[in-house]
């Protein structure tokens, strides 16, 4: 198939196809005129891609793996759950920095409201202590 069959059976752009041939997760055969020629296989190679890519993984790390799966389930390839963790981890940062983020804004926004004197200036209550018996 052509790369832009590819494109309508995937929902990927033809510009994007380009660019997973140039990071080596697809390769077309070259017919005689320099056209690129899909085999069938290369729906589901782009139907994997795009779950890593809605995982979150780049095309880079998609790549160390990439073969992997597509030959054995996703349990057997060691390349999977290290990577798995480390996005994980680097999602849980994301989301800790954007909390902090919140709150400083959210500070901000209040300190702005007192200031204004849209609302009244809260006093800080001194936190009770429950000794456990």
């Amino acid at each position: 198939m052509t790369i832009g069959e590819l494109a309508a059976k995937t929902g990927v752009s033809v510009r994007s196809l380009r660019y997973y041939e140039r990071q080596g997760l697809i390769v077309p055969l070259r017919r005689a005129n320099g056209y690129r020629e899909y085999s069938p296989l290369a729906v589901e190679t782009v139907e994997t891609i795009k779950l890593y890519l809605n995982l979150g993984l780049t095309t880079e790390e998609i790549a160390g793996f990439l073969h992997c799966v597509l030959k054995n389930k996703e349990a057997f390839c060691a390349e999977v759950m290290p990577l798995y963790k480390s996005k994980l981890a680097q999602i849980e940062r994301q989301i800790q920095e954007l909390s902090q983020l919140g709150e400083n804004l959210r500070q901000r926004m209040q300190a702005i409201q007192q200031e204004q004197g849209e609302i009244p200036q809260q006093r800080e209550v001194p936190e009770q202590r429950i000794e456990s018996e």
